[in-house]
């Protein structure tokens, strides 16, 4: 079974930096492509980021693009968020997930869609201060 399992987040000041972890286990994840999501008090789940594990395409929201950087380490099985120059709207629950289904063609909008991701994990709560 698929086990996804975030740390790193927590409290940081404006224009500061945090770098969550997911570690993944129970999957062969050269085949899958993995996102990081983001869900704040009172608002719907949003896509942050994505990247195949092969090969390595990324794909990010235009919110985050030139701040965040997704990346993952293929022996340890653990998936990355490196998160620079905070604001207080990056503020939420960060959520990683894993696809393995029909990834190998996708476009943008596929990777961005929560109903296309098969796992997820319980989450990290990313707090940025003003």
């Amino acid at each position: 079974q698929v086990q996804l399992v975030e740390s790193g987040g927590g409290l940081v000041q404006v224009g500061g930096s945090l770098r969550p972890s997911c570690a993944a286990s129970g999957g062969t994840f050269r085949n899958a492509a993995m996102g990081w999501f983001r869900q704040a008090p009172g608002k719907e789940r949003e896509f942050v980021a994505a990247i195949k594990w092969l090969g390595g395409a990324t794909y990010y929201a235009d919110s985050v693009k030139g701040r965040f950087t997704i990346s993952r380490d293929n022996a340890k099985n653990t998936l990355y968020l490196q998160m620079n120059s905070l604001e207080p709207k990056d503020t939420a629950v960060y959520y990683c997930a894993a696809m393995f289904r029909g990834l190998w063609s996708a476009t943008y909008s596929y990777f961005a869609s929560d109903r296309n991701y098969d796992y997820w994990g319980q989450g990290t709560q990313v707090t940025v201060s003003s």
